[in-house]
């Protein structure tokens, strides 16, 4: 039983069934496997060729779901080095050609990856699955992820997905983004933000 990885895979499309490593669990929560199948259900198509970026990525199992749905690329951020390494055997596992990693601070690093796509012509998806539960005292990151959506200026984001704990009351808008609506897994909620 010692060293026993904990693995994920992928539901559907071009590397359905493919096995993620997952992280320690001490540092991320896997988003489930319910959550994880309702989030691409709602998107159904909308996926296909769009940039997707996942926040806080710990596996990147949600940016490697929506490569597999034929999702342009991904860009993944992750702060925790474990994870970030995982990350990467993630990435060559499903398609490193289509996936950027970056080692670094969510609310650094998404700024300057959403600048950089601002001309882009594929709408990019942002999800936001930020570390709630693990720690104490870590309310305070989803104001700062809020004050961070506020800023984003680009006409080209289509939809920012956050991953939350249910008994959070959302906002109904976030700058440019409105919420269109939460649907609740137990614990965890996802809550859909357009942009207006």
């Amino acid at each position: 039983m010692k060293n026993q990885k904990i693995t994920t895979q992928i539901i559907a499309g071009n590397h359905k069934g493919k096995k993620l490593q997952l992280p320690s669990l001490d540092v991320t929560r896997s988003s489930k496997a319910r959550l994880k199948e309702s989030f691409f259900n709602v998107l159904q198509f909308d996926i296909i060729d769009t940039i997707f970026i996942e926040a806080f990525a710990g596996s990147g199992s949600i940016g490697l779901e929506a490569i597999s749905r034929e999702a342009s690329r991904a860009y993944f951020i992750e702060k925790d080095k474990a994870s970030y390494s995982i990350l990467v055997k993630n990435c060559k596992t499903i398609d490193a050609s289509k996936c950027q990693t970056f080692l670094g601070d969510t609310f650094k690093e998404l700024p300057l990856i959403l600048n950089s796509l601002k001309n882009a012509s594929n709408d990019l998806i942002v999800y936001i699955d930020p570390p709630f539960d693990y720690r104490e005292g870590m309310m305070e990151i989803y104001d700062k992820c809020f004050e961070l959506v506020k800023g984003i200026e680009n006409n080209n984001v289509l939809l920012i997905c956050f991953e939350h704990m249910s008994e959070l009351q959302m906002p109904q808008e976030l700058g440019k983004f409105e919420r269109v609506k939460t649907k609740k897994f137990g614990k965890s909620s996802l809550s859909y933000y357009h942009n207006k």
